[in-house]
């Protein structure tokens, strides 16, 4: 896939999370039909286990509900106190369960899910790259190296 230009990579944080910010860059992409066809079947809570899915269910609130006030031209940290008011302030602890939970997925997983990982690695042609999440691999198939710069250590 290449380089999306206003999708930031999952490790950039809103606040406290990551991945929020990138959720919120599908949306606003999708609704100006700048989002590539491939990632328009992961919006939303349609697939329980996608990242968009997760996210909704950690904050507590609907996908739609994001959405809508992410077109209404609210700005990322307006969303996200809203999701905070809506679904209840997560703690600290809460964030850091989530943010390292979602920067590790695919890494020491259940066997499935790091089958999938190494399929689309190899499918990507990106074999040899220390790839070793999918938060990695999703920076890597879109032109960014996170493992040069270690992304996970700027959260």
């Amino acid at each position: 896939m290449p380089n999306v230009p206003g999708l930031r990579s999952p490790y950039a944080k809103v606040d406290r999370i990551v991945y929020f910010g990138r959720m919120l860059d599908k949306i606003r992409l999708h609704a100006a039909g700048k989002l590539p066809a491939d990632y328009v079947p992961n919006l939303g809570e349609a697939k329980p286990g996608m990242f968009d899915a997760r996210c909704c269910r950690f904050l507590g609130v609907a996908y739609e509900e994001i959405k809508r006030r992410t077109l209404a031209g609210d700005g990322d940290a307006a969303v996200l106190e809203w999701a905070e008011k809506s679904g209840g302030r997560r703690s600290d602890d809460d964030c850091i369960v989530w943010n390292s939970f979602m920067m590790k997925r695919g890494w020491h997983d259940e066997e499935a899910n790091v089958k999938h990982l190494q399929k689309r690695v190899r499918e990507s042609g990106l074999e040899g790259r220390g790839i070793q999440t999918f938060f990695d691999y999703i920076d890597f198939d879109e032109g960014r190296d996170p493992v040069a710069g270690k992304a996970w250590e700027t959260v």
